[in-house]
């Protein structure tokens, strides 16, 4: 098969770069990932099977690290292996099965990518994995796996930027067939998000910011649109297209990134709030500010400024993973914030039924009509991965929310 290996020698292409590449162009032709023929995937156990991706999409952890992003000394590293073909964000078709699979090969499946308990072999499960907290199994380096929390980030386990994948028969969830590839594979943000929110639910007629209009915080926008009709959501965007996706999905207002100064002011009209102001930096809230900042970003500047705009006694979910870096952060103790940390989905609750937040979403599209295959803005062939990549980090040109790779 082929497949984007990360973890190898760069292709020569740093070679025949012009005289005026871009930083993105520069680390594309440098970074350990080259598209090649591998073997087949084995797999590692009888109730695995084999898959055949139709569409993958390209998740902000695979663009970060792909581009290099972010300091050697991440604590992840404990938990993924090497090498990896990446790509998490999959809907494919069942090609082959092992004698103890609980599926037949040629239905179309989405992925739930954790290597939890079950993938691994190992009984009895973890008290995460028996409650449904797939993203908080503590196994993630046991069983007869390599190291790997979820598909792509272990060597054995790989992703979707390939041809074929291998899966446990329980990361294997079906596609209804009225329920197109576009949708499907934007399912696994939407129970990004999806679980962000659950972990902090608006209050009733509440006040929320959800900041940055990237693919997690679209869907961000569209769950609270969805679920809790009467919240007030604000959002923070970066791009012309972020603006406009921010507003289809229903935003009620749109505030640009910067300057960040102005953004405290905006926020403490829109809630009555009073501003102090420092004898340096931001100014800030209180009393006033919204009940919930939803950080899909999760930089330095992001959570410099989510503290100064939460009401006291708010919270502030992060989804967004950015290399770290110094923020004021008085306001965080001064107001008795909760910064809540929101790592994927598992089982959730909603709408009093218990089960997968990717079958969650796709009950939400066949019952309500959610519709988010607008925000799937680019798909790219496997050659093409040097585009896919570069239309990621020049969003403001390119109008890039989702990109994916199509093997179709």
């Amino acid at each position: 098969m082929r497949g984007l290996l990360f973890g190898v020698a760069p292709d020569p292409a740093a070679d025949d770069l012009p005289a005026g590449a871009t930083a993105a162009e520069r680390s594309l032709a440098t970074t350990p990932m080259a598209l090649q023929n591998l073997d087949d995937p084995v797999l590692p156990a009888d109730d695995w099977v084999t898959l055949r991706p139709r569409l993958t999409g390209i998740c902000g952890s695979d663009a970060k690290q792909v581009f290099l992003e972010g300091d050697p000394d991440n604590a992840m590293t404990a938990v993924i292996s090497f090498p990896q073909v990446l790509g998490h964000e999959v809907v494919a078709d069942v090609v082959d099965v092992g004698p103890d699979s609980e599926i037949e090969p040629g239905i179309r499946v989405l992925v739930d990518p954790w290597l939890t308990c079950a993938t691994r072999g190992l009984e009895p499960p973890c008290s995460a994995c028996v409650t449904g907290k797939h993203n908080l199994c503590h196994n993630f380096a046991g069983g007869h796996l390599p190291p790997g929390i979820h598909s792509g980030t272990c060597s054995k386990a790989t992703g979707g930027f390939a041809e074929l994948m291998p899966a446990h028969t329980s990361m294997c969830i079906p596609v209804p067939d009225d329920v197109s590839d576009e949708a499907a594979v934007l399912a696994d943000p939407f129970s990004v998000s999806l679980h962000a929110v659950l972990r902090a639910p608006p209050p009733e007629g509440s006040k929320v910011i959800v900041y940055g209009v990237g693919a997690l915080g679209a869907t961000t926008i569209a769950v609270l649109r969805t679920l809790y009709p009467d919240t007030e959501v604000t959002a923070i965007a970066r791009f012309p297209a972020q603006h406009e996706i921010a507003t289809k999905l229903g935003a009620h207002s749109v505030l640009p990134h910067r300057p960040t100064e102005e953004i405290v002011r905006t926020v403490g009209d829109l809630t009555g709030g009073t501003l102090r102001e420092p004898l340096l930096g931001l100014p800030w809230l209180h009393p006033g500010g919204v009940d919930i900042v939803y950080d899909t970003v999760g930089s330095p500047e992001t959570l410099e400024v989510g503290v100064r705009i939460a009401r006291p006694r708010g919270t502030i979910v992060v989804t967004g993973v950015s290399t770290p870096g110094r923020f004021e952060w008085t306001p965080w103790y001064f107001k008795e914030l909760t910064i809540t940390g929101s790592n994927a989905f598992g089982i959730e609750g909603l709408r009093g039924k218990r089960q997968h937040a990717m079958r969650h979403y796709l009950d939400l599209v066949r019952e309500v009509g959610l519709d988010l295959r607008p925000l799937l803005t680019h798909t790219y062939r496997l050659e093409q991965w040097r585009e896919a990549f570069g239309a990621l980090a020049d969003q403001g040109r390119s109008g890039a929310v989702k990109v994916a790779f199509d093997l179709r």
